[in-house]
């Protein structure tokens, strides 16, 4: 699979700068083009001369040698996939903090290709609570995290923190790119975020989403090759929307009719948003005064998505659903199951510490029409994402 792929690789400053060169060789013996980018603290672990003569290219590190600039905006977008191996605990923290003071940040950061990382560092910087922070927020970018593996490390102590070493990389990078085109031709449907059910041009009802857990399904499904629509609700827009049909909504009636001009044409389609379940009943034109102690507000049902387009499900389409519970979560996740004609639920839980809303982290369990229950460990959602998906697709192909 790497035959003909373009592969940007970055080198940061760690004693398993070594492996490049054999990460580079193995990259180059698969049929890949690579371009090196090092940083000045990578030098002084590995040579820019080996791995310029294994790739075949000059190695870059500079903004500019003197003579000419070298292009980031264009490197980033050359490369089928860009690999930092190794990634420092300096360099993730730049990433998770948008710094750019070297050649290796600028280009990341105007990267349009889908971006992989290989961490290596010694196990109490790995475990430390700012790195687990730094990884969480660089997966919500959409990056990949190669994991990590338990072995000697350079301090000579023995645990987890070594780099994969360059054949499992290798192997990652292989079931990548071919997981990458399994949903070629599909085109699939995603809701994130809340609703905002005004009830005068200044208040409105809505909830605490954020949209992170829509948002990283709508990038694993594109970055698998389906034709994804992303319908999000009033939040921040998210970093890397590149690629995907983004539709801008506000209450639940404007994602309602977003969701069914879509859906006759969708293959899969994923509710992941928090839709309103009650809407005010009259909007007030002006602001509403305080002129009391107290007021009434009636409200009515909005209309329910997931119901509605479980009920035009046809042959060959896949529905998801989403279940956020505080209580029978197990119970109501199976019952929405069947009363919306479901395919899967995503049951997640504002019990489970780390979960639900603002997190980039979520732990769920999938139910699907076969009676399966598979319940996952607390994780980026990114990762969740990868799981969520992985059950679609084996679901699709029966």
């Amino acid at each position: 699979m790497l035959q003909g792929k373009k592969i940007l690789l970055g080198v940061t400053g760690s004693i398993a700068a070594y492996k490049s060169a054999m990460l580079v060789r193995s990259l180059v013996k698969a049929g890949a083009e690579v371009r090196v980018i090092m940083t000045d603290a990578a030098r002084d672990f590995i040579s820019p001369l080996t791995l310029s003569t294994l790739s075949k290219h000059p190695v870059l590190h500079g903004l500019s040698d003197g003579n000419s600039w070298s292009n980031h905006v264009m490197l980033g977008r050359w490369a089928d996939l860009m690999l930092i191996a190794p990634l420092s605990c300096n360099t993730l923290s730049k990433m998770a903090a948008g710094a750019c003071d070297n050649l290796l940040m600028a280009v990341y950061l105007s990267a349009t290709c889908p971006v992989a990382v290989a961490p290596a560092m010694d196990e109490d910087m790995w475990k430390h609570p700012s790195t687990r922070a730094n990884l969480n927020r660089i997966r919500s970018f959409g990056n990949l995290v190669i994991p990590v593996e338990h072995g000697e490390l350079a301090s000579g102590l023995v645990g987890e923190g070594r780099m994969a070493e360059p054949d499992d990389i290798i192997a990652y990078m292989n079931a990548w790119f071919t997981q990458r085109g399994e949903l070629t031709g599909r085109k699939a449907l995603v809701t994130a975020g809340p609703t905002f059910e005004p009830i005068d041009p200044v208040r409105f009802i809505g909830n605490h989403s954020t949209g992170k857990m829509g948002v990283a399904l709508a990038r694993e499904l594109r970055n698998r090759g389906a034709s994804v629509t992303l319908v999000l609700g009033p939040t921040q827009v998210p970093h890397d929307l590149t690629g995907l049909d983004l539709v801008r909504v506000g209450t639940a009636q404007e994602m309602y009719d977003a969701c069914l001009a879509c859906y006759p044409d969708t293959d899969i389609a994923v509710m992941s948003a928090a839709v309103a379940d009650f809407t005010p009943d009259a909007v007030a034109d002006q602001k509403i005064k305080k002129q009391a102690e107290g007021m009434m507000l009636e409200l009515r049902r909005t209309r329910d998505i997931l119901k509605t387009l479980g009920s035009m499900k046809k042959e060959g389409q896949f529905l998801v659903g989403f279940a956020l519970e505080t209580e029978q979560g197990r119970d109501y996740a199976k019952g929405k199951l069947e009363s919306k004609n479901a395919d899967l639920i995503v049951l997640n839980s504002l019990q489970d510490s780390g979960a639900g809303f603002g997190h980039d982290t979520n732990k769920v369990t999938l139910f699907d029409r076969k009676g399966g229950e598979t319940a996952f460990s607390m994780r980026s959602k990114a990762d969740v994402a990868r799981d969520i998906v992985d059950v679609i697709v084996k679901n699709i192909r029966g």
